[in-house]
């Protein structure tokens, strides 16, 4: 028997790649994986390389999420809530992001590099920030969708 051509979840990786990319969530994983690298970048090649560490953790954790919610994988492994753990995700890498790139922008004089990466870490920052915002309000409205009608005894 021919399989079914008209199935609309996407079974190659390429594919599911591309379709997940244009959702919103898939397309700020992105951006945090990008901003992540360039920061990276802009550390290593700094006099003071030891920042390199929080942008190599927040890029690693973005991958994970990314791959697990790419692959739906949050639906299949329900040990984990994979959403209060994107928003503690979201949450450390704004608080990481803009703590680190203030200090970098601000010992950074005459170490470009330096500077780079904490301006493109404050992006990131907000990117970061954008991100816990919109798990906040996917949260949100979950919960409002579950609650049940009020119990109107007396």
């Amino acid at each position: 028997m021919a399989a079914d051509t008209t199935e609309t979840s996407p079974t190659n990786f390429v594919e599911r790649l591309k379709t997940y990319v244009r959702t919103q969530k898939g397309s700020i994983l992105a951006a945090e994986i990008v901003l992540s690298l360039i920061i990276l970048i802009c550390y290593a090649a700094s006099r003071y390389g030891g920042y390199t560490a929080v942008a190599i953790c927040e890029m690693a954790i973005a991958i994970v999420f990314f791959c697990v919610f790419m692959m739906d994988l949050d639906k299949q492994i329900k040990v984990v809530n994979w959403v209060w753990s994107d928003l503690i995700r979201a949450f450390t890498g704004t608080l990481c992001y803009i703590i680190t790139s203030l200090i970098c922008v601000i010992r950074g004089a005459g170490d470009g590099a330096l500077i780079a990466g904490g301006v493109f870490g404050l992006i990131a920052g907000i990117l970061f920030a954008y991100d816990t915002y919109t798990i906040y309000l996917q949260i949100k409205s979950d919960r409002s969708q579950t609650a049940g009608p009020a119990d109107e005894r007396v």
